[in-house]
């Protein structure tokens, strides 16, 4: 299960909307299979995995991340070719909360074939966080990228932040952002740096860079006023773009419109998030001020911060990571940290909000 799950990751970039899976055919000990999901509309884990292993799938062991599929979407039902193989036994390592996909495994054990799990459940699960999340509640995982000195700033009072976080640091952001459906930033942000928001295949240091790189996030511009135009960068670049607005009946070139208002004027962040659950968005990564970035955790919508940390000290004119204005230290939001590592010479520090 252990060389599925590393499997399932080699398609993390580029099986969205659908689950990464992993799967490896074992037959007398040996290892005669291994496939993975690459692209939705594609051949899924098992069916890769049956074709490498051809006709010693029969009597084998089957090893799956996810409970295979039941059902005829864009490709039949993987249940069924397992059958057809001859599959003598499957081992899942965590259950498919999608209820139209759901199936597989009692179709399997109706066949006679023995089915085992979950095993590895935990890092099976963790394989796809923000699909189960969006299947079960209809909102994406959220995730706010920050890149702040030692001192906590994101930027000069300027507005100068070029650069705080070094080369390693930045790739791995990209790396970040090919793994999310949609990045949202806000329109102070797009208007002050005009940026691409864009996946740089040279920036990713990864095996197949260009075909990733083919796969652009949603960009998306919180805009509640509208004050987009179209010559802005992030207009202008391959894939979409989504702006969405407090104000009615409003477009621009290169990009959909959506208004999702609040009755205060401003766009309703609950809204959008679900907004884009309906288009199948799993991920979201949220790359913006200090303003939209607090909007966000203070409304409870950030599920993860990803905060690199930079070994420099920008002293007191700068701008905050986030713009939470409290004023009691009851007021301060607990994070829980589950990972801390370093990323060339900065830090990456990975924590979720803990709720009160």
């Amino acid at each position: 299960m252990a060389r599925a799950i590393a499997l399932a990751r080699k398609g993390q970039y580029t099986c969205r909307p659908n689950p990464s899976v992993g799967c490896v055919i074992v037959n007398e000990n040996q290892i005669v299979g291994e496939g993975w999901h690459w692209q939705a509309g594609g051949p899924h884990a098992e069916i890769n995995a049956l074709d490498a292993a051809g006709n010693r799938a029969h009597g084998a062991t089957a090893y799956v991340t996810l409970a295979p599929c039941d059902h005829y979407g864009r490709t039949p039902p993987c249940s069924q070719a397992l059958i057809k193989a001859g599959i003598r036994r499957l081992v899942y390592g965590c259950d498919d909360p999608n209820e139209a996909a759901r199936g597989g495994l009692a179709r399997l054990e109706q066949a006679g074939i023995t089915v085992t799990g979950p095993v590895l459940e935990a890092d099976a699960l963790a394989l796809n966080t923000g699909f189960f999340q969006r299947v079960r509640t209809g909102l994406p995982r959220v995730r706010a990228k920050i890149a702040a000195s030692l001192d906590g700033a994101t930027a000069m009072a300027s507005g100068e932040s070029k650069w705080i976080t070094g080369p390693a640091a930045r790739s791995d952001v990209q790396r970040l952002r090919a793994r999310s459906g949609a990045i949202v930033t806000g329109i102070g942000t797009v208007l002050a740096d005009n940026p691409a928001l864009t996946v740089r295949a040279r920036e990713l240091e990864l095996t197949d860079a260009a075909a990733i790189a083919e796969l652009q996030p949603l960009r998306v511009i919180v805009d509640s006023r509208f004050r987009v135009n179209e010559d802005l960068q992030i207009l202008r670049q391959p894939g979409e773009a989504l702006v969405v607005t407090a104000r009615k009946d409003c477009a621009v070139d290169g990009a959909q419109t959506v208004t999702l208002a609040n009755g205060e004027g401003k766009v309703a962040l609950p809204e959008l998030l679900y907004e884009l659950g309906r288009r199948q968005i799993n991920d979201v990564l949220i790359e913006a001020g200090a303003k939209l970035t607090g909007a966000f955790v203070n409304a409870g919508l950030v599920d993860e911060l990803i905060i690199y940390l930079a070994p420099k000290l920008m002293g007191s004119r700068t701008r905050p990571m986030t713009a939470l204005a409290f004023d009691k230290m009851s007021d301060a939001l607990d994070l829980e940290l589950s990972d801390v590592r370093a990323v060339g010479d900065d830090l990456r520090i990975t924590a979720q909000l803990r709720r009160k």
